[in-house]
């Protein structure tokens, strides 16, 4: 039987390749025509193409899938069961399927088709806005950008427009972003990271026009305001429109407002005609998100089967999860279930926010609160995929516990019933009976045997972890691959990349990842480790693009876009003429000063264009980078030991000098603290520290694994009566031991309580030499020593690492117009954009 297929998108794609695993027999003879030249490629990842030159392309169908790419089809004749093509193929069919997609909804306002004028739909359309962005910042410096939407394609193409070096501007009608995915205070929060990337945020404001120059081209872009924005380049990315025009033309129904009208079976009036994806009208509904259109497309794969046979298949298309996370620009955003439903619902919400960390999160509960029906996250959405496969169901615990922990918080099981990957509708009974009856044993397997994980991937996070509950349920030992493009544990890939000498993550996931570009997981990790193992400046080549987001300006970004200035200050000892120059720099920049609980003086409110010259005054007067922005030692914390107070015993604050100047920039799993006190009294809190170090009679005791925080942990007790050597000889190898073998984002508490063996096997690796490789950890924390270089002193030094800060590409001495600060006790403060600085409420 002939199924002809129109259209080779993702959907299309889908639709294919379902129901080539499916038909077995080989029933159906299956041509797809596609009236791009490439065929269909992950339009999801767009943005990624211009700022990664990432490969979209999906894996192609087999060989016996007539492909037809480059044309259209331009007419259908229901009678006689053909299309017809433009370039003259005429094309018979058993059954048609009707992927044809969307089209990018531009505004009728005057001035859309003038030179300049962008969508953000295809490969083709990027290509096109990459060279006209790169006539412009040549033929216009300084020209902005604007793009029409403030969408989740919106602000995709946000990024890549101001990735091409255009300042850029986002206009939204509605009055926060990501209107339909979230809430009116999700959407302040995302609009405050966003604008803290030095982008310009327009909600609220409709666009009037778009104004052309004197070439022609586009110039200006007029709001209903009456306010205008210079631009050279403009992106509509204001919405979609199915494209419906086929069936139109053919006499299929179509709804009022655009979509190929099909029943739950997406099948059109026409028995012999289905239709797919963003084109098709469902039960009064377009969806635009590709979970819901890949369930489409595998009922009418089982449909297509079916039909062939003889037989009626129960497959139906009855609604899909709209749930979606996403990093945008760095931030992390999410939205599952119902994020808008109210009281009139008989629903509650519990919401949290801290604006000083940038993090809103919201859950909708049944007005009983044990049922979960909804949230948004933003900044903060690792609890999602636990979080949306709760949906309808019952919490274990507290809405605030889920808030805070997710479920494993609350001592919940997922439910079997209980939907993980929306995407392919694979439940977590599924997922588990695939794991017990198959043997699966890796992530991979489990894909590939259920499809869970192979679209968006959002849930492969959640996937892995009922891997590993049945695999410990089963006695199997459970892996620790890093994520789904490393096989190994973040441990086993600092050995390979010490081992094999490897410099780049390029190199890395080439020769020992499993394919792709990498992911938020596995590119910070990879960064760390080879900043561990000295591998030059981190914002030195492809290093850059690996960092976290406060590595990126070698300095912490605070909740109104400006950046915080810690200069070393070891063991809180410092010089009256290096005091006198932190106040002038505070002075002179307008900066806010403050002490800080680690004995140093934080320095904020600076714009990422004054960091450098900040810096270049503090480094003159011979300080260094206090590393508080990165996954390094922060602080040894002192008192003033037995050289002034009547109580010590040992020279505290010798000894944090000491040791604060041995181990300052060692990048590490997570952040490093320390403490030395010179007596018994404790005043420098040594035991709430990674290691502290409290002075005896004898010498001194040294302590591992302590931290305050969210979970507070005392510190172990690891050695007593130690002379200075030996406590640097034992901290050494606890500090390379720890960088070797922690997991990602493990501070040393939780690395310690999970190793096994515990304190005990500790003392025999670093103080026995258990396993043989004190010699290597010595050697390796004297390289660290050797080689260590103020990364601030290299930025300040070198042009090329300089050009990044600046507020906007095209004019780096302008400052960003929408930093605004009032004064509060003799020192600025920023105003704040959204309420109060901590807020926990249930409503």
């Amino acid at each position: 039987m002939r199924l002809v297929v129109v259209g080779h998108g993702p959907t299309g794609h889908r639709l294919v390749e379902a129901l080539r695993e499916r038909d077995t027999a080989g029933v159906w003879r299956v041509t797809v025509v596609g009236e791009e030249i490439r065929p269909a490629y992950d339009r999801v990842a767009l943005t990624s193409y211009l700022t990664e030159d990432a490969e979209l392309a999906y894996p192609a169908h087999d060989a016996d899938v007539e492909m037809i790419t480059g044309d259209q089809v331009v007419r259908i004749d229901r009678d006689a069961r053909t299309i017809r093509t433009r370039h003259g193929r005429e094309i018979g069919y058993d059954a048609l399927v009707l992927a044809t997609g969307s089209a990018p909804f531009v505004p009728p306002v005057e001035g859309k088709d003038l030179p300049g004028v962008f969508v953000y739909r295809t490969i083709d359309d990027l290509e096109a806005l990459r060279e006209h962005c790169t006539n412009l910042t040549t033929s216009r410096p300084g020209a902005g950008g604007v793009v029409v939407g403030g969408g989740l394609l919106g602000l995709e193409a946000a990024r890549a427009l101001q990735g091409l070096g255009v300042d850029t501007h986002v206009v939204e009608v509605a009055p926060w972003l990501m209107p339909r995915q979230l809430d009116e205070g999700g959407g302040a929060m995302l609009r405050r990271h966003i604008e803290s990337l030095d982008m310009k945020v327009h909600a609220g404001t409709p666009m009037a026009g778009l104004e052309a120059g004197e070439t022609g081209a586009v110039a200006r872009v007029a709001l209903a305001d009456g306010s205008a924005i210079d631009a050279g380049v403009v992106v509509f990315s204001a919405g979609i429109r199915p494209r419906d025009e086929l069936a139109r033309d053919c006499g299929l129904p179509v709804g009022e407002r655009g979509g190929i009208v099909v029943d739950e079976t997406c099948r059109t009036a026409d028995p012999a005609v289905y239709a797919v994806g963003e084109c098709a009208l469902v039960s009064g509904q377009v969806y635009g998100l590709v979970a819901p259109c890949f369930s489409m497309a595998e009922v009418v794969a089982d449909q297509l089967l079916a039909a062939a046979a003889g037989d009626e298949s129960p497959a139906c298309f009855t609604g899909a999860d709209l749930s979606t996370k996403l990093k945008l620009m760095g931030v992390d955003v999410a939205s599952f279930g119902d994020p808008f439903a109210g009281p009139e619902q008989g629903a509650l919400d519990v919401t949290y926010t801290d604006p000083v960390a940038g993090i809103y999160k919201k859950l909708i509960v049944s007005d009983d609160a044990r049922t979960l029906l909804g949230g948004v996250l933003v900044g903060d959405a690792e609890s999602y995929p636990t979080l949306r496969a709760f949906i309808g169901a019952e919490l274990p615990g507290t809405p605030e516990q889920a808030l805070f922990g997710g479920t494993e918080a609350a001592g919940g099981e997922l439910p079997g019933a209980t939907v993980i990957c929306s995407c392919n509708n694979v439940n977590a009974e599924h997922i588990r009976c695939a794991i017990r009856d198959e043997g699966l044993t890796d992530v991979g397997g489990v894909k590939g045997c259920t499809r869970a994980g192979t679209s968006c991937g959002s849930c492969v996070p959640l996937v892995k972890k009922i891997l590993d509950a049945e695999l410990t349920a089963a006695g199997i030992e459970v892996s620790r691959a890093l994520c789904e493009h490393f096989a190994y544990s973040r441990a086993e890939l600092f050995d390979i990349v010490r081992v094999r000498g490897i410099t780049t993550f390029t190199q890395l996931v080439s020769e020992h990842g499993q394919g792709g570009r990498g992911c938020d997981i596995c590119k910070p990790v990879v960064a760390s480790i080879l900043a561990s193992l000295g591998n030059g400046h981190i914002l030195e080549g492809e290093q850059a693009a690996l960092q976290d987001t406060n590595d990126h300006f070698l300095a912490n970004m605070q909740k109104n876009g400006t950046y915080s200035v810690v200069p070393r200050i070891p063991g809180g000892e410092i010089t009256p003429d290096k005091l006198i120059v932190i106040g002038e720099v505070a002075r002179d920049f307008g900066l806010y000063t403050k002490i800080t609980g680690g004995q140093r003086i934080d320095l904020f409110g600076a714009r990422v264009e004054q960091l450098p010259r900040i810096w270049k005054r503090l480094v003159d007067a011979g300080f260094e980078s206090g590393h508080a922005y990165g996954k390094a030692l922060r602080t040894v914390k002192s008192c003033v030991g037995s050289t002034w107070c009547r109580y010590g015993v040992q020279d505290s604050t010798a000894m944090a000098i000491l040791l604060e100047l041995r181990y300052r920039g060692l990048r590490a799993p997570h952040k490093l603290k320390s403490a030395v006190s010179g007596c018994a009294r404790e005043c420098a809190e040594a035991q709430s520290k990674d290691f502290g170090i409290i002075a005896t009679e004898k010498g001194w005791n040294l302590y591992v694994a302590g931290n305050g925080g969210m979970r507070p942990r005392h510190a172990d007790l690891f050695a007593t009566d130690l002379d200075d050597e030996t406590l640097v000889r034992y901290i050494d190898r606890f500090l390379m031991f720890y960088v070797r073998t922690a997991d990602r984002l493990q501070r040393t508490a939780s690395w310690l309580e999970g190793l096994e063996g515990g304190l005990d096997y500790l003392r025999e690796v670093v103080i026995e030499d258990r396993l043989g490789i004190c010699a290597e950890l010595d050697a390796a924390m004297d390289r660290h020593v050797g080689s260590y270089a103020d990364e601030w002193r290299d930025a300040i030094e070198d042009p090329g690492k300089l050009s990044r800060f600046v507020s906007f590409v095209n004019a780096p001495d302008t400052p960003d117009p929408s930093i605004v600060f009032e004064q509060e006790r003799d020192q600025i403060k920023p105003v704040l954009v959204t309420g109060p600085r901590l807020e926990v409420a249930a409503r």
